[in-house]
């Protein structure tokens, strides 16, 4: 009696939506503004995003990506990336004289926004998220003393405020799942805890998140393009394994090994917020060479966002918004 064929790889799956967000767009476009605007090379503190492809691309055009203020040059362009930076940086980046462009997406910005009005109202925060993240480290730098990092329910019990006024702020990229089981843990420990307006985490991670949550039901293994480094990638793929799928993250189409679709039809593909579209059609060139002849796309929300860029890179919307600078002298 013949053996039963193996099942081979026939379909991919593609997730709506998927890559680059309003955020990761206009961080971009802020560096390549200021490419064309200044010339090379312009200085970024940290990576812009979180993808390699990205900021290699934005290296081979000039910009020099830095750590340490110690690194820029008297008079030099400096952009802070789309994580954002603390107060500390931004002291010294002004005391500095660079002309500086901020790239902080407008949801992060939000998030330091709401810290200092409530910490001048006397709050102090636990903030939810991951530590040595430079978004955690901007905003926790926003203020001096008075903000207690927890990572996961246990770090809950180490919270030892000083007084009784208490608020939550939450890293835009986490897991919905993992911010909210660590929330509940924070109201169950200081019931009068002030919650967020909004939910901190951005619509782009929780409609990201959302479409895998109704893509990894439907297929054999989930793809998500993306870099090691990038936190809404890595939820991205715990999120489809949580599901019972197994999930793979990939920065390139070199990274897909054939044994993860050994035996397997359907693969399901999405990408982080920082990936690009041109590495998910490469990621599909090479699915199709390993034996997949369709793919499909689910549907999903679509996003319309547009966050204005900052004054003096040519987008007037902006300069509407601003104030006028102040007179010189």
């Amino acid at each position: 009696m013949a053996a039963e064929p193996a099942h081979r790889l026939e379909q991919v799956l593609l997730a709506e939506p998927r890559g680059f967000c309003a955020g990761v767009d206009r961080a971009i476009e802020i560096v390549e503004r200021a490419l064309r605007k200044f010339g090379a090379p312009i200085y970024v503190r940290h990576e812009i995003v979180h993808n390699t492809y990205v900021v290699n691309d934005l290296k081979t055009r000039g910009a020099i990506f830095i750590e340490d203020l110690a690194e820029v040059p008297a008079g030099a362009t400096l952009v802070f990336s789309a994580h954002g930076v603390s107060r500390a940086v931004r002291d010294e980046a002004e005391r500095r004289g660079f002309r500086v462009f901020d790239a902080t997406c407008p949801l992060v910005t939000k998030v330091h926004v709401e810290v200092a009005k409530l910490a001048k109202e006397g709050f102090e925060f636990v903030m939810i998220g991951h530590k040595g993240h430079p978004e955690v480290e901007g905003t926790m730098g926003q203020l001096g003393d008075g903000i207690y990092l927890v990572e996961s329910v246990a770090d809950v019990d180490r919270v030892q405020p000083r007084g009784d006024r208490l608020a939550v702020v939450t890293q835009t990229t986490l897991s919905v799942d993992d911010a909210a089981e660590i929330l509940a843990a924070v109201k169950r420990r200081f019931p009068q805890v002030r919650e967020p307006k909004k939910q901190d985490i951005c619509y782009a991670t929780q409609n990201r998140q959302d479409a895998v949550k109704a893509l990894a039901p439907q297929v054999d293994v989930v793809i998500v393009v993306g870099s090691p480094t990038s936190s809404n990638s890595n939820r991205l793929r715990e999120v489809a394994e949580r599901l019972g799928t197994p999930a793979y993250m990939v920065d390139a189409a070199a990274d897909l090994q054939p044994a993860w679709f050994e035996g397997r039809r359907r693969v399901g593909l999405t990408a982080g917020a920082s990936a690009p579209d041109i590495l998910v059609q490469q990621v599909i060139a090479r699915l199709r060479e390993l034996g997949v002849a369709s793919v499909q796309r689910l549907p999903g929300v679509r996003e319309e966002v547009h966050f204005p860029l900052p004054l003096g890179l040519g987008d007037r919307s902006m300069a509407e918004l601003e104030p006028a600078p102040p007179p010189a002298g």
